[in-house]
C-alpha cells in the first residue's frame, strides 16, 4: 500500500533528521507508530524519557495510562496511530521550542496525508495549539471540531491526570465519548464536500462545527 510505504519513508527521515537541535541529544527518534488505515490519529507533545530509549511513543507510565484510556473506550493500541509533534526528546522534558515544532511538523503533515484519519485526537496543549491556536484546553477538551478538512479533538495528555488527580474523571469521560464521536465523524465524512455543505450536521452542539 502507498500510504504503508510513505510511513516507513517518513520513519527513516526522521531517524536520520538533523534539522533541529535536538538531535544532537537524542538516543533515538520517536516517528510514531500505526497503521497507515488508522482512523484515529493520537498526537502527543514529544518523546519522554523512555520513549528516547525505546524510539516508540507512550511507553512510558503515561503510556500505560494511555492504553487503559483506550480499552476503556473499545479501541486497541494497534489499530491507532500515535506519534507527538516532536520527534526527539527535549532535554530535561523541557516544552518544545518553536524552532522544533517547525522542523517536526513537516514530518506530522506528511503522516497526517498518508493516514488520512477520521479523527486525530490531540494530547496537551502543544499539539491542540497546531490545530487550534490560542485555544484553552480546559474549555475545549473533548468537543469534537471540523479543522480545515479534518475533525479534531483536543484531550488534556494522560500524565497531566497522572499529575493532577482532579484531571482523571475528565479524561475517563473524554475517552468514553470516543465511540460515539467516531460514528459522527464517519457519517459526515460520508457526505460530499458540496452536501455537506448544503445540509445540517449531526448533532452540531457536540460537533461544535460552526
Amino acid at each position: 500500500m502507498p500510504a504503508e510505504e510513505s510511513l516507513a519513508q517518513i520513519a527513516k527521515e526522521v531517524s536520520a533528521c538533523q534539522k533541529c537541535a535536538l538531535y544532537h541529544s537524542r538516543k533515538q527518534s520517536v516517528p510514531g507508530e500505526g497503521p497507515a488505515d488508522s482512523e484515529i490519529m493520537f498526537i502527543g507533545e514529544g518523546p519522554g524519557f523512555h520513549e528516547n530509549e525505546q524510539g516508540r511513543p507512550f511507553v512510558g507510565p503515561a503510556g500505560k495510562f494511555l492504553d487503559e484510556l483506550l480499552a476503556a473506550a473499545g479501541l486497541e493500541r494497534p489499530k491507532v496511530w500515535i506519534g507527538n509533534v516532536v520527534k526527539c526528546r527535549p532535554p530535561g522534558n523541557r516544552d518544545p521550542l518553536p524552532e522544533e515544532l517547525a522542523a517536526c511538523n513537516v514530518y506530522l503533515e506528511r503522516q497526517m496525508a498518508a493516514i488520512n484519519p477520521k479523527i486525530i485526537i490531540t494530547l496537551g496543549r502543544y499539539s491542540m495549539g497546531k490545530f487550534m491556536p490560542g485555544a484553552k484546553i480546559s474549555g475545549v477538551h473533548g468537543q469534537m471540531r471540523r479543522v480545515g478538512e479534518r475533525f479534531v479533538i483536543a484531550m488534556f495528555h494522560p500524565a497531566a491526570a497522572l499529575h493532577q488527580a482532579a484531571l482523571k474523571p475528565a479524561i475517563l469521560h473524554d475517552f468514553g465519548q470516543l465511540p460515539k464521536l467516531l460514528e459522527q465523524a464517519r457519517a459526515a465524512q460520508k457526505r460530499s464536500a458540496p452536501a455537506a455543505a448544503e445540509e445540517p450536521q449531526e448533532d452540531p452542539k457536540q460537533l461544535n462545527l460552526f
